[in-house]
């Protein structure tokens, strides 16, 4: 099936704004939806439509009927954790009942597909050993992860009712360019931006908790992938191995010629010790699979940091 018009919900965030610009370059017609509480207009692509709006708002299964698109890639969230474990409320109001809301109109609205960008780091609890694989039951310990496997359940749900294709997509810790160092609260930009401005930063608990880095560029790639006709499901999206986060400060710190010395500070609630995901299903049902080295994409955030700080 050709895709003639896509709308992407959250295009001018992070993740959003890439898959924007991944379907532009394809010629594909695209919309972006975004109220812009943390994406910023200046990510938006020049040939991408774009529209202030919000999902959860009463109004957009109006603008989505308009919009008519094949396709959502639906990226719109709250992304924090620690956020969703301070107001679960507001939390739930952004990352259910805006993907509700866009599950039960997509069909009237001529959507085929819906990809839902949904987070397999937030998916299991320490109690399960990584890398995580899909097969293994959904533990979500903050909000956040309550939320996107609801998400995911509502897609599965739109799948069986109505016949609209659902893929969702579980990242690991994506970073790259971009990424928000405030808003969207990405360990990698943060740290980055941090030492490039020389400033003294802070790592939550002892530094030795892991997490699987994903290169953004690797993340879009997983999104094309999906538009593969007839394909529906839950995939990793995530390169497998755990990297400490001692060990992404000390690359980082080499990559930017950082000074400064590090302090520790108490462990965030809601956040697993132990984080890697399994993608070997998406490599076989997508043909999808990591490029990105950890080090080159890295270099890459960091000199991007740089020109744009």
């Amino acid at each position: 099936m050709a895709y003639k018009r896509a709308l992407v919900t959250g295009g001018a965030g992070f993740i959003g704004s890439h898959v924007a610009d991944a379907l532009i370059r394809r010629r594909i017609k695209t919309f972006v939806v975004d109220d812009l509480s943390t994406g910023n207009k200046a990510n938006v692509n020049p040939n991408a439509e774009f529209v202030k709006h919000s999902i959860s708002a009463p109004s957009f299964p109006a603008l989505l009927k308009k919009i008519k698109p094949d396709v959502v890639f639906h990226c719109a969230a709250q992304v924090n954790v620690r956020t969703s474990v301070l107001d679960p409320v507001q939390d739930a109001r952004v990352n259910v009942l805006g993907t509700v809301q866009l599950v039960m109109h997509a069909k009237a609205a001529g959507v085929k597909k819906i990809v839902f960008s949904s987070s397999g780091g937030a998916m299991f609890s320490d109690r399960v050993k990584p890398p995580y694989r899909e097969s293994q039951s959904a533990e979500p310990v903050s909000p956040y992860g309550i939320a996107k496997r609801a998400g995911e359940m509502y897609l599965e749900f739109g799948h069986a009712a109505f016949g609209i294709e659902t893929v969702s997509l579980r990242y690991a810790n994506v970073y790259g360019p971009r990424q928000n160092s405030k808003g969207e609260a990405g360990v990698v930009a943060i740290f980055a931006s941090g030492m490039l401005a020389g400033k003294p930063l802070v790592l939550n608990g002892d530094g030795k908790q892991t997490r699987d880095f994903v290169y953004v560029g690797d993340v879009v790639a997983a999104n094309m992938a999906a538009l593969k006709p007839g394909m529906n499901g839950i995939f990793h999206i995530g390169t497998g191995r755990e990297t400490s986060v001692n060990t992404l400060f000390k690359t980082l710190k080499r990559l930017t010629s950082y000074k400064g010395a590090e302090k520790h500070a108490p462990a965030a609630l809601g956040e697993v010790r132990r984080s890697a995901l399994d993608a070997s299903l998406a490599r076989k049902a997508l043909g999808w699979k990591p490029s990105v080295s950890l080090e080159e994409g890295l270099a890459r955030t960091a000199s991007w940091l740089k020109a744009n700080g």
